[in-house]
C-alpha cells in the first residue's frame, strides 16, 4: 500500500501565504517602531520599546518559519497549541509595544 499523497485542496496554501502575510505585517510593524524611535528623539524608554518590538518580532518570524515548514507536508497536522500560544503572545506584544511607542 503507498502512503497517501498530498491533499489537492488548496487550504494548505492558503495557511501558508495567510501566515507570510502576518509575518510581513508584523515585520512593517516592527520597522515602524525603528522610525518612530529614530525620529522622535530615540529616549530610553524608546529603545527599550523597539528592543522588545523586535524581539517580538524575531519570536513571531520563529513560529511562523516553522508552520510554513509543517505546511509543506503531504499531511499538515494542525498548529500545537504552544505554537499558537507563542504567535498570539508574539502578536499582542508587538501591538503593545508598538502603541508604547506613541506615548
Amino acid at each position: 500500500m503507498t502512503a497517501p499523497g498530498r491533499d489537492p485542496g488548496l487550504q494548505p496554501e492558503r495557511t501558508r501565504l495567510a501566515w507570510r502575510r502576518t509575518t510581513l505585517s508584523a515585520t512593517v510593524v516592527a520597522l515602524l517602531a525603528v522610525r518612530q524611535a529614530l525620529y522622535s528623539g530615540a529616549s530610553p524608554g524608546a529603545l527599550v520599546a523597539v528592543a522588545l518590538s523586535a524581539l517580538s518580532w524575531l519570536g513571531f518570524l520563529l513560529v511562523a518559519h516553522r508552520r510554513v515548514v509543517a505546511l509543506g507536508a503531504a499531511r499538515p497536522g494542525p498548529l500545537a497549541p504552544p505554537g499558537a500560544l507563542a504567535a498570539a503572545v508574539c502578536t499582542v506584544a508587538l501591538a503593545a509595544f508598538a502603541a508604547a511607542m506613541l506615548f
